[in-house]
């Protein structure tokens, strides 16, 4: 059997970063890259793999227990968040990780430090996986996509293991909201399924954000700075002056648990036009609407003050809370707290401060819990995963395989 390491290092060789500037499905076409891999790899296992115009790996793994059980699917996707480079990954492999800070070696004096990651000393004398300081991991979620394979090659090679029909897939473009906007749910046809797209182990999550994208473009006026007097409206100055509308108790880094924000994530512009982009995400939906309107509201005040067409916002939704959609099918989400005790992992359901293609599966009809895969600090330099992690990912993979079939 390859081992899931070298199969996890292989897959991050791949660069997949989506673009959330293209209209294209899937938004990059070197995403196709992964995908092909992934379907050719099903096929050499002898699985029934297919990959659709729009970038959707989907594969059956026939039922070998008469048929009896449902038909659960175990979901992952390819691409890596736009945030970071994704290009030319230098993975580091920390054996036997004895707790101290981590020099990431591309970047003099940048280090992993337990300091301020302390998450670090629960994996010591483990193997950790971390970049070195250039570019993301890609842990999110090619470990996911790693502990899915490793999971169905065991399934392949052990054809005593008894279970139902399983459903594979895999998906591009999630980092930007479009995961599974063109998923084939009924093509798909898992009654059940699990995205394998969580961070530490443990995590088990079927809540998460209703989710908003804003982008605001500001129209200002430009003309010689010599003869600016009463004529000149500097965008980036109005730009700024909206961000600092929005209340500031509401960004990311002074939020927790239940409670929504707005994000500034994106900010180009020059004197005559700034474009500004921002994530708005609440688990409350009425709480979330708000969000939308107090954006809206700001945009009003800014073309009463300066002029209307000086603020233009577009605010589209991207995927809702699936809570509403997987609580009465909860016995899907009491058989992974089961599966992951049976693989010495203690589970703890929590709400996802973030999204997964689950939430928008789930609203297609597909009840859809999300699962750890066992990387932290996603979307970044300090990313990285421990292989242990992802070992018992895969293994509460096949534990849930293995319930419904019981």
């Amino acid at each position: 059997m390859e081992k899931l390491l070298d199969r996890f290092l292989r897959y991050v060789a791949v660069d997949t970063q989506s673009n959330e500037e293209s209209e294209s499905q899937p938004s990059e076409a070197k995403e196709l890259n992964l995908l092909r891999m992934l379907r050719d790899e099903l096929q050499a296992l002898g699985v029934e793999a297919t990959l659709d115009e729009y970038g959707y790996v989907m594969a059956t793994i026939p039922a070998n227990d008469g048929g009896k059980s449902p038909k659960v699917g175990f979901i992952a996707h390819v691409d890596t968040a736009p945030d970071a480079s994704g290009k030319d990954i230098k993975p580091q492999i920390i054996k036997n990780y004895d707790g101290s800070a981590i020099e990431l070696k591309g970047v003099p004096g940048l280090k992993l430090d337990p300091e301020a990651f302390p998450e670090l000393l629960a994996h010591k004398g483990e193997t950790l996986i971390t970049t070195d300081g250039t570019t993301l991991l890609g842990a999110d979620d090619k470990a996911g996509v790693a502990e899915i394979m490793d999971a169905v090659q065991y399934i392949v090679e052990h054809p005593e293991f008894k279970h139902g029909e399983i459903k594979i897939g895999f998906t591009p473009d999630e980092e930007i909201g479009r995961g599974v906007v063109k998923f084939d749910v009924e093509r798909f046809g898992a009654d059940y399924a699990y995205t394998i797209d969580g961070g530490e182990v443990g995590e088990l999550e079927f809540e998460n954000f209703n989710a908003a994208s804003a982008v605001v473009r500001i129209q200002g006026c430009n003309v010689h700075p010599g003869y600016a007097k009463g004529k000149m409206l500097n965008s980036i100055l109005v730009a700024r002056e909206l961000i600092g509308l929005l209340p500031v108790e509401q960004r990311p880094e002074l939020t927790q648990n239940y409670e929504g924000f707005f994000h500034v994530v994106g900010f180009k512009g020059s004197v005559e036009e700034t474009t500004v982009t921002w994530i708005i995400r609440d688990h409350d939906r009425a709480l979330f609407e708000r969000k939308k309107a107090v954006m809206q509201e700001c945009c009003d005040f800014i073309n009463r003050k300066y002029g209307e067409g000086t603020a233009n916002p577009v605010i589209k939704d991207q995927y809702y809370n699936m809570r509403e959609m997987v609580e009465p099918h909860y016995h899907i989400v009491e058989k992974a707290v089961r599966a992951m005790e049976m693989a010495g992992v203690k589970p703890r359901i929590q709400p996802i401060r973030g999204g997964t293609d689950g939430a928008n599966l789930s609203f297609k009809g597909l009840p859809c819990p999300n699962i750890f895969a066992g990387g932290l600090n996603f979307h970044g330099k300090f990313e990285w995963v421990p292989v242990e992690s992802m070992q018992k990912a895969s293994a509460v993979i096949l534990n849930i395989i293995k319930l419904y079939a019981e």
